[in-house]
Order: structure tokens, then sequence, then C-alpha cells
């Protein structure tokens, strides 16, 4: 005759039951968790007289793209994004003819995620004034930017080295060197 193990009724130590506490711990942490993606998918421009706007990722897609070949770390890419300039125009930072004088000693600070920041002359961004275009890059290679470089990136051909690439770009803020 065969003998079947007897049903086990006690649960071993380790368990513990799923409760409302922790259904509701995780809500809010995915809450959290998404609301703190959605920021990440937005970028803040600052002008020069300190009025902030904030521009979501849906409005960035809603420019014109253009695409960029160039090499990055000795890899060559296609990035593809919005010019720099469109991006500071949607956030009413004047360039073009209202750039001169006093205005030419104004710079842009771009910020990443990480806090690595770097600068450009507004002039270089300024297509009035240069022959190459920034761009504020969403895709490369036809893919959107990964958790890495993403969700936007500056890429400024025409650099010999990509020091000014920044990646996590979190904010545009126009200052006025004195």
């Amino acid at each position: 005759m065969t003998q079947y193990p007897a049903r086990v009724t006690e649960r071993p130590r380790h368990y513990r039951p799923i409760t409302f506490f922790h259904v509701a711990v995780l809500f809010i942490l995915t809450s959290v968790l998404g609301a703190a993606s959605a920021a990440a998918q937005t970028l803040t421009v600052v002008d020069a007289a300190g009025h902030s706007s904030n521009i979501s990722a849906a409005q960035i897609a809603s420019i014109s793209h253009v695409s960029v070949s160039a090499e990055d770390h000795g890899v060559a890419s296609k990035f593809d994004g919005v010019p720099l300039s469109a991006v500071l125009q949607l956030a009413n930072v004047q360039l073009g003819d209202s750039l001169h004088g006093t205005r030419l000693s104004e710079v842009l600070l771009i910020s990443a995620a990480d806090g690595y920041r770097v600068a450009f002359a507004l002039a270089e961004i300024d297509p009035a004034f240069a022959v190459r275009e920034i761009i504020l890059a969403d895709r490369r290679d036809g893919k959107p930017l990964d958790s890495r470089e993403g969700p936007f990136r500056i890429v400024a051909p025409g650099d010999k080295r990509p020091a000014r690439w920044i990646r996590q770009v979190t904010e545009l803020k126009v200052v006025a060197v004195k």
C-alpha cells in the first residue's frame, strides 16, 4: 500500500500574508516612481531674468526633428533631436536680432541629472550667428535614448571632443556673464 505524505497545515515561519499595509506601500512607491519618471521627461528652461518654463517631452516631440551623424567616443552614430535654438524659443528665450550688445555675453548653462554642467555661448546656439546646429537629442540610431543617456542629451557637431555632449539633460539656464 502506498503512503501519501500528511497534509501540511502549518505555514513556514518566514511566511507572512500580504496585508492592506503592504498593498498601500506598494501603491505609494509606484506612484512616486511614476511621478519621478514623468518629472524626468520634462526639461526646465530658465531665462536670464530668472523666469522658468517646464518643457515636456511631448512638446519637444512636436518640434520638427533633425538628424546629425557624428562620432561619439569612437562610435559612429546618428542622433535625432531638435535644434537647441527651437527649445529656447519655445521657452521665450529671444534669439536672432535681439541677440546683440550686452546679450552677447550670455551663456547657456546646461545641467544633467548627475550634477554635470557645461556651458555654450548663446551666440553658438543662435542660427543667426552659428553655422553648425547644436541639438537636444532624444533618439540615437533610430531608438529612444536609454536611461544612461536620456531622455535628452546635447549633441554639438564640430566639437573636437564630446565633453560638452552632456547626457540626461534636466535644465537649460541662460546666465548673463558680467
